[in-house]
């Protein structure tokens, strides 16, 4: 169970102060947290990975419903908490990022996680490349990134990661979460998101490779931001049936397949 005076008094106890740097927001409630299992469908005898344990809460909650859990959380401040607060989990303490997740994983697994500021976009967008074990995800991140990871060609929020989790899943936004259930509370709100995985096209990593370079130009017309890549652009654009005029926030994902196939004729 959590509360602001009981992570408060954790913390103090510990001798903790959330660091800024690891992009440390710990959840101080129990009905978020309850929500997030809930969403994420979380069964007895499923296998749950979290990234950013912190305090325990939701590992705790994760571990009441049942799942086997593999919790990773890079600062090691955290271990005699996670001991006192998440005694089943299997905690490892090194940085996600620098782990090879497709091999840590014996079988398919959900992950669940208040991802922490610094790494949520880049490790979510990585797990749905890399780690097909990883069937599922339900992920708290700054509002503005949930945005992203959901929105449709056209939108203000529309980017590489939106195309990103289109060629590999099926987002969905699930509910909103104000700053005042952290602490300490973040100056932005923040929103759980739900992906599932779907097998990808054959051509998917070309395709977001594709997109990188569009988007990283994104002031240029397609024709422009990837002459060097295509070579003769604006064949290969007219091929696909794109307009070699338009801008890449302006393509559906699928676009950019049809693209690369084009670009193999």
């Amino acid at each position: 169970m959590s509360s602001p005076t009981q992570t408060r008094a954790l913390l103090e106890r510990h001798g903790i102060r959330p660091t800024k740097r690891l992009g440390q927001h710990f959840l101080i409630d129990d009905n978020i947290v309850d929500r997030i299992v809930r969403v994420a469908e979380v069964a007895a005898g499923d296998l749950v990975v979290e990234v950013g344990a912190g305090t325990g809460v939701l590992t705790a909650a994760l571990l009441e419903a049942g799942a086997e859990v593999i919790a990773y959380e890079v600062d090691e401040r955290f271990r005699p908490v996670l001991t006192e607060t998440a005694p089943g989990a299997d905690v490892r303490f090194v940085d996600v990022t620098e782990v090879d997740l497709a091999t840590d994983l014996v079988r398919p697994a959900a992950l669940v996680a208040n991802l922490p500021y610094n790494i949520g976009t880049r490790l979510a967008l990585d797990v749905l490349r890399k780690v097909p074990e990883i069937d599922r995800l339900t992920v708290m991140v700054q509002k503005e990134v949930a945005d992203r990871l959901v929105a449709s060609a056209g939108s203000a929020s529309f980017g590489l990661p939106s195309v990103v989790v289109r060629l590999w899943g099926e987002a969905s936004l699930e509910f909103s979460v104000p700053p005042q259930v952290f602490l300490p509370p973040p100056d932005v709100e923040s929103a759980v998101v739900s992906i599932r995985r779907r097998v990808p096209e054959r051509h998917a990593g070309e395709a977001a490779a594709l997109a990188a370079i569009g988007f990283g130009q994104r002031r240029k017309t397609l024709r422009r931001s990837l002459r060097t890549a295509l070579g003769d652009a604006e064949s290969v654009l007219g091929k696909a049936g794109v307009d070699s005029g338009a801008r890449p926030e302006e393509l559906e994902p699928e676009t950019w397949l049809r693209i690369v196939e084009a670009s193999r004729d």
